[in-house]
């Protein structure tokens, strides 16, 4: 599976130069905790709930007269569109990072990957593979009992049979 099977590609961004309270009120607004921070349309870093509850607290600014470039996270991790899913993963595990952006070779934003489109795609996967594996084990079954079948006329048969030849 690809990363783009599996991204969200409807994501706002807050610019570098926005108010921390207008990005956590984008952030309220679209029910995130998450946005890739931008430069034009280019990402050049990341904005999360936890960035604006523990650096600007310990900045005493307010969110109003704080700039979201001053307590971003500047060290983008992403991946590629047609990167395989599984690339994604050793990232954010090795990276340490619930969300990972996903962009083009220029660094424009194409999508966000979090831990729950991951969680949610290997669910269906297993449901996918479960309901192979009920097919393919009911295939199994099914050609057992008609082995059996066949095994119980062929000894009904034989009995039949060898009760006739005597």
């Amino acid at each position: 599976m690809k990363c783009q099977d599996v991204m969200k590609q409807s994501v706002h961004c807050a610019q570098r130069a926005d108010s921390v309270q207008s990005a956590a009120a984008t952030m309220r607004d679209q029910q995130v905790g998450f946005l890739p921070v931008c430069e034009g349309d280019r990402v050049v870093g990341t904005l999360t709930d936890r960035d604006i509850a523990i650096r600007l607290a310990t900045m005493d600014r307010s969110a109003a007269s704080c700039r979201v470039d001053e307590i971003m996270t500047k060290d983008v991790v992403s991946c590629r569109p047609d990167d395989d899913l599984a690339e994604a993963e050793r990232l954010m595990a090795t990276r340490q990072k619930s969300r990972i952006l996903v962009t083009d070779p220029s660094g424009v934003i194409r999508g966000v990957i979090s831990l729950s489109d991951v969680a949610a795609h290997d669910t269906a996967t297993r449901a996918d593979r479960s309901a192979s594996i009920e097919r393919v084990q009911g295939g199994f079954a099914r050609a057992r009992n008609d082995l059996l079948l066949d095994d119980r006329r062929h000894s009904v048969y034989e009995l039949l049979y060898d009760f006739l030849q005597i």
